[in-house]
């Protein structure tokens, strides 16, 4: 787990991105003209990513009439969080979504980025797995010791909760750095257990289920397990967007926040049919089927972010070396634009 290189490289190319572009010259700045707060000239489009397969909480949103005259722009997919935001952070995309530990990553690098809502975590019926085969000798954290576990990307959710459990029993700094990480996409990580490419593998949701279905795998430990109910990952806007345009993402994040508490609220049959017809009805070429494992919103309630969902990753923060000390969490989120939160809904 010796990622230190790539994931400060990748952080400091955003950095390097940014200080090119000068931090405005995004689609935001350009459609504003500098115009401050007023909301005639806001942008009400927004360009953004989203994930083969699936449909997202801004989507579901839309659909759902929840986000009114604020328009979604798809610009195409991606399979990594991390290369979200750093799209968001960079002015390719108005927002992403990533784990937590790497939107410190960003910021701590000196990109202008703020969180402003919660859009994934893990409860009961929601959570990632750490998978071997059946027959596997890994049943202990010193067992991954000289193993080899895939994971969807570095620097992120998988990473910081392996980190952190390995930690946390017994492990020393150089047994971890013994255990490589192997970056497999998400939908061959199930295949690249069963061939022995790779000793265990991170399964989350919909591709946890189908996997455990298939038979065969065996869950080591999960980050429920580890932390119990908690947000993963926040949403985030550059600084200067927020400035510009506080009432689109107002809109957006009191969107996305209706569209947490709609999924909480409503029965998983009708949650499974909606999300089936977004899908379809998009035309992008793409297969439901997996959605039928759809389980819980997971997100803790109205999408709300508290220091705990940065400062709980602070010891692999450190671990990697992207903070010295504490954490200052009030540069990282803002619950301001949540109507919800705010009782401006």
């Amino acid at each position: 787990m010796k990622r230190h290189l790539t994931i400060l490289s990748a952080a400091a190319a955003v950095v390097i991105a940014l200080t090119v572009s000068g931090c405005g010259g995004s689609a935001a700045g350009d459609a504003t003209g500098g115009a401050g707060t007023s909301g005639a000239n806001e942008v009400k489009e927004l360009r953004y990513q989203g994930w083969a397969n699936s449909v997202t909480l801004p989507e579901l949103a839309q659909d759902l009439g929840y986000l009114g005259d604020v328009k979604l722009n798809w610009v195409g997919n991606t399979i990594s969080g991390p290369q979200d935001i750093q799209s968001a952070a960079t002015g390719q995309t108005d927002f992403g979504g990533a784990f937590a530990g790497a939107v410190v990553k960003l910021v701590e690098a000196g990109a202008p980025v703020k969180a402003v809502i919660n859009y994934y975590g893990e409860d009961s019926k929601t959570f990632n797995g750490f998978y071997v085969k059946e027959d596997s000798p890994i049943r202990t954290a010193r067992d991954f010791i000289g193993k080899k576990i895939a994971v969807n990307t570095l620097g992120a959710h998988s990473e910081a909760v392996i980190n952190t459990y390995l930690r946390k029993n017994g492990l020393s700094a150089d047994e971890i750095k013994q255990v490589q990480l192997v970056v497999v996409p998400p939908n061959d990580t199930e295949e690249a257990i069963r061939r022995g490419q790779v000793d265990a593998g991170s399964l989350g949701s919909i591709l946890q289920d189908k996997a455990v279905a298939n038979g065969g795998l065996r869950s080591v430990f999960s980050d429920f397990e580890l932390f119990g109910t908690f947000a993963g990952g926040p949403y985030v806007f550059r600084e200067d967007f927020l400035a510009q345009n506080p009432n689109t993402v107002r809109t957006f994040t009191t969107g996305v926040a209706k569209a947490i508490e709609w999924e909480r609220a409503t029965p998983r049959k009708e949650v499974i049919a909606r999300l089936t017809k977004i899908l379809k009805e998009r035309g992008r070429n793409e297969n439901p089927a997996a959605l039928q494992y759809w389980k819980s919103v997971g997100v803790p309630a109205k999408g709300e972010i508290k220091d705990e969902d940065f400062t709980r990753w602070e010891e692999y923060l450190k671990s990697a070396g992207i903070i010295k000390s504490g954490l200052d969490t009030k540069k990282l989120y803002t619950n301001e634009f949540n109507g919800l939160l705010t009782g401006s809904k």
